[in-house]
């Protein structure tokens, strides 16, 4: 029997299936009209931003480095041009087998491989990183014939920074190097940023480091259209780089080679200021390093021998060497008693030999000075007149008057890494120990002050900046080692404007009686011999300061001790007398007596800077060994000594 079918129930199923299927079609058009909407609509400056990144990449332009110039216009640091080979870490694939294929075309050392691994550490793995750097051309045209088998590397142009004296004034110079993690943080932490894209150096000491926002220069950018493998297809558009500017210096560099090369292998700093306005005529710091080394990245070798050297050549001693002043510090006790009124100049104190308080005997000059003036004191360096004037002053005072010439401070100078050293108070020591027993100040401690021992430890700049204040009359400058900066596009030089002088109201006549006494130095007293025959007159005030502390009924025997154990060599000076242009302080470490090896130091400095005359090369043999007094042999014209690395 056939069953005969119900067409209209059928009929009735199959609208609802077309209407459940017109239905689902519907609302997935919908969907999809949605989805087209937020993609073109909501999304579309998103997407649009996104497809245009895919197409085009932005390739920064990093700026050349401004040139670092000496006051007469002599180039210290500047850029040169050269080809690297360069690995991408995370398109090379094995590393090892990179680079081992690598150095069968190009030659590459123990130490380059030390170094690629140190960046790697420091960087990000999609960063292109060298791996040999100043190519010749020989080895560029061997690695492009090849170029295929090894992805992710590459030859690329990059500019190095170049210090063409080399150790020449490598402490006051600086030098750059690659940016480490906490640069990179500090930066990204600032508005730099962007200006720092692309690149991999900044300064790290010196000039380099305090003017590096003059010398870095401004990024530019180029928008380049890309293929999908990622090659540059054509250029879209480009804002260029702006070069850094040049920062123009108030040393004078051959002055300064010249006095390294009169410290010769000993070390000590020395600082030369022109007191009219704390322009740093020569800022010494001996031994120096070559700043070279640091410019790709310092090897093992070097860094070990500099950063373990028992001479530490990467101590700026200038900056940061701390020294009892000794006797040049009488001077400064001098003005202080008759700015205070706690001396005349014309009160008359015996020397015995030796001076008395509390029981302790503390050591003067052998046999004594017998009576003197204050006048005499200074020219004859009695320890006994200035013992005695400390414990009548005080500690307090004492610290209450040296602090506005700097001693104890940071003089404000335009070089990062400044120490401020120790002008001891009865407030620095408690706050100096922990142990009850050491907060305490002793009167007895008070004694040794007068004569640049016992707590008191000054750097050399803060020493020469003392120095010129007073000699110019009491007006404390701000020493800087920068003049101007010259503009890298519009060749315009700008002066860096200096704060203006502080006058600390010192009377004339006190600060008269101070530099005549400083003047009788070298013409009647222990700078006599190294200043006779000399054109102009100066002042000047020899020092020996203790390097380790000996007892008082211990004999000083210099053979008896390590070379690091003997006693500085310290001078300072200014010249001409009436009307000073150049003022200076300096220390020959462990040399011994300050009018042996540093008062003729200054002697040659003085010569250079008032004469324009250049040491024999007899002469400099024998001030590097503390064998001359006045100059020897006949003097050479400044201008017919080159100027060129050592």
């Amino acid at each position: 029997m056939t069953e005969l079918r119900n067409v209209e129930a059928d009929a009735s199923r199959f609208r609802t299936r077309v209407m459940v299927i017109g239905a689902v079609v519907f609302l997935a058009f919908c969907l999809i009209v949605a989805r087209l909407l937020f993609l073109q609509v909501v999304r579309h400056e998103d997407l649009a931003a996104q497809a245009e990144s895919n197409r085009t990449a932005i390739v920064p332009i990093v700026p050349n480095r401004g040139l670092i110039l000496d006051r007469n216009g002599v180039v210290l640091a500047t850029n040169y041009a050269a080809y690297t080979l360069e690995i991408t870490p995370s398109r090379a694939g094995s590393l090892d087998d990179t680079i081992d294929g690598l150095s069968k075309v190009v030659e590459i050392q123990a130490r380059d491989r030390r170094r690629f691994k140190r960046l790697m550490e420091e960087s990000r793995n999609f960063e292109s990183l060298p791996i040999r750097t100043r190519l010749t051309d020989e080895e560029v045209a061997r690695f492009a014939a090849q170029r295929y088998r090894f992805p992710g590397v590459d030859i690329k142009a990059r500019l190095f920074r170049n210090y063409p004296l080399g150790e020449v004034a490598s402490h006051a110079i600086g030098y750059i190097g690659r940016i480490n993690q906490a640069e990179k943080a500090r930066i990204q932490d600032s508005d730099e940023e962007a200006n720092y894209r692309g690149t991999e150096y900044i300064g790290k000491l010196g000039i380099e480091q305090s003017y590096e926002a003059a010398l870095h220069g401004a990024t530019g950018v180029e928008q380049m259209e890309t293929s999908a493998g990622g090659r540059a297809v054509r250029k879209l558009s480009s804002r260029a780089a702006t070069p850094g500017d040049s920062v123009m210096l108030s040393i004078d560099v051959k002055l300064q080679k010249l006095v390294e090369e009169l410290y010769g292998s000993r070390r000590g700093a020395l600082v030369a200021i022109d007191p009219r306005n704390g322009e740093i005529l020569a800022l010494v710091s001996m031994p120096t390093f070559d700043p070279n080394l640091f410019v790709e990245g310092i090897d093992v070798e070097n860094w070990t021998a500099l950063n373990e050297s028992i001479d530490k050549p990467l101590l700026n001693r200038a900056l940061r060497g701390l020294y009892p002043p000794g006797s040049t510090y009488k001077p400064f006790m001098a003005l202080a008693a008759l700015e205070l009124n706690k001396r005349s100049a014309s009160m008359i104190v015996n020397d015995p030999g030796f001076y008395t308080f509390g029981g302790r005997t503390f050591r003067s000059h052998e046999g004594g000075l017998g009576a003197l003036d204050m006048h005499r004191a200074i020219q004859f360096s009695s320890n006994t007149y200035f013992y005695s004037l400390a414990v009548e002053m005080g500690v307090d005072t004492i610290h209450d008057f040296m602090k506005p010439l700097s001693f104890g401070q940071s003089t404000g100078i335009d070089l990062n890494g400044e120490v401020r050293g120790t002008l001891p108070s009865t407030e620095w020591k408690r706050n100096a120990y922990k142990r009850p027993e050491m907060k305490r100040w002793f009167p007895g401690e008070t004694v040794s002050l007068g004569i640049g021992q016992g707590y008191n430890n000054f750097t050399m700049l803060q020493l020469a900046q003392a120095q010129a204040t007073v000699v110019n009359g009491g007006t404390r400058y701000r020493p800087h080692m920068a003049k101007a900066v010259k503009n890298a596009v519009t060749g315009v030089v700008t002066e860096i404007v200096q704060p203006p002088g502080e006058n600390l109201g010192y009377q004339p006549r006190n600060v008269d009686i101070v530099r005549n006494a400083m003047v009788a130095v070298n013409t009647g007293g222990t700078g006599t011999r190294v200043f006779a025959g000399a054109p102009y007159t100066s002042g000047g005030k020899t020092g020996t300061a203790q390097a380790v502390s000996l007892g008082q009924n211990v004999r000083y025997n210099a053979r008896a001790l390590e070379e690091h154990q003997r006693d500085h060599s310290l001078f300072t000076a200014f010249a001409p007398a009436k009307d000073p242009r150049i003022a200076l302080a300096l220390i020959v470490e462990n040399a011994g007596f300050g009018a042996a090896h540093a008062a003729p130091i200054a002697r040659r400095v003085f010569d250079y800077w008032l004469l324009g005359e250049y040491p024999s090369e007899a002469d400099i043999a024998a001030v590097q060994k503390g064998q001359a007094s006045a100059p020897i042999g006949k003097p050479r014209a400044v201008a017919d000594i080159p100027l060129s690395a050592p």
